[in-house]
């Protein structure tokens, strides 16, 4: 019985380093996907790298099969050939992260593209672009709101720290620039942000870091951008990399805002992968585990306990629809993922309502408990006024003579549908939305004309603010009672008053 020590010690030792490189010869390579032999023991997602006679090729694998194993390449392919030699490393793909990458635009592997030598220092930390999410013990319920400083969100959609809320819509609806916007309004609140950026054109990614920069957003934002030139492998690990960089500052206790720009192309890239792959092809022709690709991302967002530092990771990822088409494939299983969404509509936009967001068809599953106080108070009714309004306009249509209260209602209505529409780069603070949306509530708007609503919005905010600023910083505690409601009216009378003063000069 002699051989029981060696299996004891083999048994002891099984986890321990191996003592040489695992190496492996390259098979095949087409269009970034290179296969491997001799690579038995690498596992799923662990850097290997390619040795060419002048450099070395960084790849990863990506598909473990009993004899080859298939390899994502993640830079130039082009002088990769048959015959090179593959040796594993022991680590798995990871971005190194540390406070400095704030500010910085980056792509998916942490490299720098902003000119600038983004070079993580002594504390940086190596993140692991797949991390099993959060568990339920460590998590806790969404209460605390996200102020997206877009009236038509926050007062009847609402988004809360730790939510995944999805914005929805064709191309060219406003998508982004309802999320640029939320970035943009998270200013002094001690919220860092991450945009990341997959298959966009790269003027187009250019035009966004300029309005950040311009807005002072960058000073608390990372880019992590994978754009529509670079290889597909990258705006696959594009998301990925965001949430990674994101869960550093959420073991810090921080709360981070995290945009996808946008998901439905990252689901192209991971189709165009396995079909390069040879993965059985399924519905519109993506492969089976297409849920998973999103489900493990979006689960890693959360709103964690102060037992566990209590930070939060709060998800927006955009979802671009065909023809207003929600029930495809990857719109059905995003929406099933998250816990709400704000449905832009063509309509609208072309219409001149911007932000076109449809208020009967956006929702959020995490309801008032992340709204503050003041803004729940005043908004009650008017997701309800609203929809009463839709259906007494498409009645209306038919003609016929309309009664006092129904002309009333509908006066309302089109007078709260201006009042939604808001210019970008324009977020309002927590107090010009409670009381915005209580002027509308006690009809001071209704005699006012659609076409002069927003000019009397932008009077009555800068006369908030230059004249009560008391009532200001207190209603953007969300506080919320009588003697907040008495101060609106206030406010809002003398406001009045100076504008049937100026009126009488």
């Amino acid at each position: 019985m002699s051989f029981i020590p060696d299996i004891q010690n083999r048994i002891l030792h099984a986890d321990a380093a191996p003592e040489h490189t695992h190496v492996g010869i390259i098979t095949s390579i087409q269009d970034g996907v290179a296969y491997a032999e001799g690579l038995t023991k690498v596992g799923f997602n662990e850097i290997v790298i390619i040795e060419h006679p002048t450099k070395q090729i960084t790849a990863v694998a990506f598909n473990l099969e009993k004899e080859r194993t298939g390899l994502l390449v993640l830079d130039d392919y082009s002088d990769i050939s048959e015959g090179l030699s593959v040796r594993s490393t022991g680590e798995i793909l990871s971005v190194k992260v540390d406070s400095n990458i704030l500010s910085r635009v980056v792509n998916p592997l942490g490299v720098s593209l902003d000119g600038l030598q983004y070079v993580p220092g002594l504390a940086a930390k190596a993140m692991p672009l797949e991390r099993i999410a959060s568990g339920v013990m460590t998590r806790y319920p969404v209460t605390r709101p996200l102020q997206t400083g877009i009236l038509v969100v926050d007062a009847l959609v609402n988004v809360g720290l730790g939510q995944r809320e999805l914005i929805i819509g064709d191309r060219q609806t406003g998508k982004t620039t309802l999320a640029i916007d939320t970035i943009l309004n998270q200013k002094g609140k001690d919220i860092l942000c991450v945009y990341v950026s997959i298959g966009q054109k790269q003027s187009r990614v250019k035009q966004i870091i300029r309005r950040l920069t311009d807005s002072g957003a960058m000073n608390y934002t990372t880019v992590v951008t994978a754009s529509a030139a670079d290889p597909v492998s990258l705006q696959y690990l594009a998301p990925y990399a965001g949430v990674s960089i994101a869960e550093f500052f959420l073991d810090q206790g921080k709360d981070v805002l995290v945009v996808y720009d946008d998901l439905t192309k990252h689901a192209w890239a991971y189709r165009q992968l396995s079909l390069l792959f040879r993965r059985p092809p399924g519905r519109e022709a993506y492969p089976g585990d297409v849920f998973y690709l999103h489900s493990r991302l979006l689960e890693r967002s959360a709103q964690l306990s102060a037992d566990f530092g209590g930070g939060s990771i709060t998800a927006l990822p955009i979802i671009e629809t065909q023809a207003g088409d929600v029930s495809a494939y990857i719109p059905t299983n995003v929406i099933s993922i998250t816990d709400g969404q704000i449905y832009l509509e063509s309509e609208l936009f072309n219409s001149g309502i911007r932000p076109a967001v449809n208020p009967g068809l956006s929702v959020t599953r995490v309801g008032g408990a992340a709204q503050p106080k003041n803004l729940k108070k005043v908004a009650g009714s008017l997701k309800l006024e609203l929809a009463q309004y839709r259906e007494l306009a498409a009645f209306s249509k038919f003609g016929g003579d309309l009664d006092k209260q129904t002309q009333a209602k509908l006066t309302r209505g089109e007078a709260i549908t201006q009042l939604l529409v808001q210019p970008p780069t324009n977020p309002y603070s927590l107090a010009e939305e409670t009381v915005l949306v209580w002027s509308a509530n006690k009809g001071y708007l209704d005699e006012l004309g659609t076409s002069n609503i927003a000019k009397w919005v932008a009077g009555l905010t800068e006369f908030l603010n230059s004249h009560h600023a008391e009532l200001v910083k207190t209603l953007n505690k969300g506080t919320w009672g009588d003697e907040a409601e008495a101060g609106i009216k206030t406010a809002v009378d003398e406001y009045l008053y100076s504008l049937e003063n100026a009126k009488a000069a």
